[in-house]
């Protein structure tokens, strides 16, 4: 019959393969902290797109809104929420950029002091001034 003696050489493989070394841990930190450095610039930019996007949609529903209010009645909205009230909006739109329904630059219809002509964005851009769309 064979007995079981242990073996020092299996004991120390067994101990070594358990976990990683703080090197390789480094290595893999080092890695991944290189990937974000490549990615994260280019989700932000992404992000920003995408919110001048919305506003671009969000301005066009609105004059839509305007223009078909003027149709149907033959005069200009008061402010924004007749809109709503008249359903032509379901709710106010929130601006995209600034995140606010506060932020919206009213323009009176032209040679008229009240109403509500157009709307633009009262959200201030770095790059590109939003109010001009």
């Amino acid at each position: 019959m064979r007995q079981n003696t242990p073996n020092p050489e299996m004991d120390s493989n067994k101990a070594s393969s358990r976990g990683f070394t703080l090197i390789e841990l480094l290595v893999v930190m080092a890695i991944v902290a290189m990937l974000l450095t490549i990615v994260t610039p280019r989700y932000f930019a992404h992000l920003d797109r995408a919110r001048e996007t919305a506003l671009r949609e969000t301005l066009f529903v609105v004059r839509d809104a305007i223009d078909k209010f003027h149709a149907d009645t033959g005069r200009y909205p008061a402010e924004l929420d007749e809109l709503v009230t008249k359903r032509y909006l379901r709710k106010l739109p929130v601006d995209p950029v600034s995140e606010s329904v506060e932020t919206w630059i009213i323009v009176p219809p032209p040679n008229e002091s009240a109403g509500v002509w157009d709307v633009k964005s009262g959200a201030g851009g770095e790059d590109m001034p939003y109010a001009k769309w």
